[in-house]
């Protein structure tokens, strides 16, 4: 088997432990490990300027490729990347708190997906943002390491989940991080890009029947959206779910607007299980890619 198809299979094979099994305990979680070394490293060097956030950016990316390259193993580095079964984990029980009109629980709750101020966010922002983070972290938690995996195996996975830890940590748009998060989110933008448009399409082959419309939405809304990459996974489940996304999104002091993606009603809270059995599909449908790009072309050799 060839390097390439190799890596397809240890890919397909991390996301269906992680799958299985779901993440390691977050007291023990590398990804953890890898915050607080960069939170340390924060810590020396931050300064208000590009090139020190370039820095930061180059050494999270090495220690997380390093990391990978010490794992060894594509398969087990992909699980370690990949939290497809922690984000569903994490989006039903906000479903659950809106099911029973319990919105103080739900607003706790939001924050372990989305970096928004939830404080008096109603029953129908709460699903809203629930929904367009299952969108954005299907990319983010799994299409995204699992293609990286693919092309760069163990180093690639963790690579791609360093440079998304990152722009989680330091790429937001505050005063402190405008200039020092720079290099981590244009990193992550560059990163994420391909997967998000595997994402889109991924969406459409799971739901054949909304393909169209999930063009239209990709191609005409998405382009509106202040993320590169989010904007795609955004519109793609809006329009396979036939709901309406976007709206104003409140950052603590800071409020920006988002374009609508899609058309239909707003989410509801039972529209939070539809788009996670969609992110499921998705994983699902990149499972059978990345095994079928490994073992069709040893059958066709065959014969």
């Amino acid at each position: 088997m060839s390097g390439l198809r190799r890596r397809a299979a240890g890919a397909a094979g991390g996301v269906v432990i992680d799958r299985l099994v779901g993440e390691p305990p977050s007291r023990g979680h590398p990804v953890a490990a890898f915050g607080h070394t960069m939170q340390a490293l924060e810590a020396g060097l931050y300064r208000d300027r590009r090139w020190a956030g370039v820095v930061h950016a180059a050494a999270g990316l090495a220690l997380g490729a390093g990391s990978g390259a010490l794992v060894g193993s594509t398969a087990i580095a992909t699980a370690v990347a990949v939290a497809g079964r922690a984000l569903a984990g994490a989006a039903g029980p906000v479903a659950a708190a809106l099911d029973g009109d319990d919105l103080v629980l739900a607003r706790s709750l939001l924050p372990s997906l989305v970096g928004r101020d939830p404080t008096g966010l109603d029953g129908a922002e709460i699903s809203r943002a629930t929904v367009e983070s299952v969108a954005e972290n299907t990319v983010d938690a799994v299409v995204g390491p699992a293609l990286w995996a693919a092309v760069g195996g163990a180093p690639g996975a963790l690579g791609y989940r360093a440079v998304n830890t990152m722009d989680a940590m330091v790429g937001h748009r505050s005063d402190r991080y405008r200039r020092y998060g720079w290099a981590s989110a244009r990193l992550d933008d560059a990163a994420a890009w391909v997967p998000a448009r595997a994402t889109a399409v991924l969406v459409a082959v799971v739901r054949p029947r909304r393909a169209a419309a999930v063009w239209t939405a990709v191609r005409r809304q998405a382009p509106a959206h202040p993320s590169p990459n989010a904007g795609v996974a955004e519109a793609a489940f809006a329009a396979a779910l036939g709901l309406s996304l976007g709206g104003t999104n409140r950052y603590g002091d800071r409020f920006e607007r988002r374009p609508t993606l899609g058309a239909g009603p707003a989410p509801g809270p039972g529209d939070i299980g539809r788009s996670v059995r969609l992110s499921l599909d998705v994983g699902a449908a990149l499972v059978a890619s990345l095994a079928g790009a490994a073992v069709v072309p040893s059958l066709v050799a065959r014969r």
